[in-house]
């Protein structure tokens, strides 16, 4: 028996570490135990969100073709070799005939001495299109947080619609039993607990749709995350204010050192001139030096003929420059494209910078709004509570109607709601604030 219960222990044992494995190795599927705060969320995000793994995978590539640009740098060598057929001998002075059939083989170094700047320029190309994959990386960052933040935000305001619509509903029930006692002693007329039923009705209508914007944010989140759409996740998070002491100057000044988006548009116009010194790189000469070596034979070493005992190997070196010095006009447009396509992208950057001037500045606007809405917003909740407490007494006591009741009650719920959405407001506000000036505050704490 003993044996019998040691071996149930340890098969149970295995089991529960196979159950452990499986749900370490399944990709995307969080357990029902995992609480993320916004934080962690965005974290995890940043890590595995599809956009981002994109956006690294760009940054890489450009990486390798800065790599491939810089082999421009070094000579290159070049190997052939081949078999031929001639349909006779061909007479020779030192020997009686060359071979008909043979081997050949050849070796040729090259290495660009001046190119006009056309290797120098490619390769600084490069270097700056790596440059522009990192802030494009940079940005895509900025980007999923604040989607993530606003988001988790929207849920946090969801779940607390989810509360005030739930104590909404239990305040309409208790009226709508008080009313009914009313009624039913003679002391109220049957239009109050109609008036009751219905406003009860639309309460409860109310419920199940913030319950629906419940779900609904929770699987945008799980989407973000790159997580089952189903997975069981405890996002945790509370909607709170803490006043945001950030300038507008001190707000203008990160954006324009640290916006990704004004650093892209800059090495848009530094790529835009490195293409035009390629094109320009044909107004020069082109200096290069060669080294050749080749090999004939008979056999496929093709090292010589055994018949005519002839060396047919030989190796030469060279420099050499060639110029093409007119072609009807064909480069001197194509500089000129190219100074066109400088000239509109210095307008372009201007543009981006005006766009983020604004955007930051709308963001800060919305932020002061916000906290300002926050302290209407806390007075209004203030009075609807004094209000629908005066209103359910009165009532009760004879000397108000269902309606007065009903009416306080209204605004109670619609006073909860407008505290709710200013903090949530305020929040986002925040977020976009931090995005628009570029800085990452992935847990949104004011600094």
């Amino acid at each position: 028996m003993h044996t019998r219960k040691t071996a149930r222990a340890a098969l149970a044992a295995v089991l529960f570490c196979a159950a452990l494995a499986l749900t370490a190795w399944a990709p995307g599927v969080a357990s029902a135990q995992d609480v993320l705060t916004m934080k962690q969320a965005v974290e995890r995000a940043l890590s595995d969100n599809p956009s981002m793994r994109a956006a690294r995978h760009d940054l890489l590539g450009a990486e390798q073709g800065r790599k491939s640009a810089r082999g421009s740098f070094l000579p290159s060598a070049t190997v052939t070799y081949g078999y031929t057929v001639k349909d006779h001998t061909k007479p020779t002075r030192d020997v009686d005939t060359t071979d008909a059939k043979y081997f050949s083989t050849s070796l040729n170094l090259h290495q660009d001495l001046f190119t006009g700047f056309a290797v120098l320029s490619t390769y600084q190309r490069a270097e700056l299109a790596r440059q522009s994959a990192e802030l494009a990386l940079t940005r895509n960052e900025l980007v999923v947080i604040g989607t993530v933040q606003q988001n988790f935000l929207a849920l946090l305001k969801a779940r607390e619609d989810v509360r005030s619509a739930e104590d909404s509903v239990a305040r309409l029930e208790e009226q709508l039993k008080v009313t009914t006692a009313f009624y039913e002693v003679g002391l109220k007329p049957r239009l109050d607990v109609l008036q009751a039923e219905v406003d009860l009705a639309t309460a409860q209508e109310a419920l199940l749709q913030a319950k629906n914007s419940v779900d609904t944010q929770v699987a945008r989140l799980n989407t973000l995350l790159d997580l089952d759409l189903h997975a069981d996740v405890d996002y945790r998070g509370a909607l709170e204010y803490a006043p945001c002491t950030l300038s507008l100057d001190e707000a203008v000044n990160s954006a324009l050192a640290a916006r990704p988006d004004l650093q892209i548009a800059r090495k848009g116009v530094e790529i835009a001139a490195k293409d035009k010194n390629i094109v320009d790189s044909a107004f020069y000469p082109k200096l290069g030096a060669d080294f050749d070596w080749s090999s004939m034979g008979t056999g496929p070493d093709a090292a010589g003929s055994d018949r005519t005992r002839t060396e047919y190997s030989a190796w030469s070196a060279s420099v050499g420059v060639s110029w093409t010095f007119f072609e009807w006009g064909k480069t001197y447009y194509a500089s000129q494209q190219a100074d066109q396509q400088i000239k509109s992208l210095l307008e372009t950057e201007m543009n981006t910078r005006q766009e983020a001037l604004y955007e930051v500045k709308a963001n800060h606007l919305a932020v002061g709004k916000a906290a300002e809405s926050i302290k209407v917003s806390r007075k209004a909740l203030e009075a609807a509570r004094e209000s629908y407490r005066m209103a359910v007494a009165r009532y009760q006591a004879q000397v108000g109607t269902n309606t007065d009741v009903l009416d306080a009650q209204e605004r109670l719920t619609k006073a909860e709601a407008g505290l709710t959405s200013a903090l949530a407001d305020y929040q986002i506000a925040l977020s976009k604030l931090y995005v628009s000036i570029g800085r990452k505050n992935e847990a949104l704490v004011i600094n």
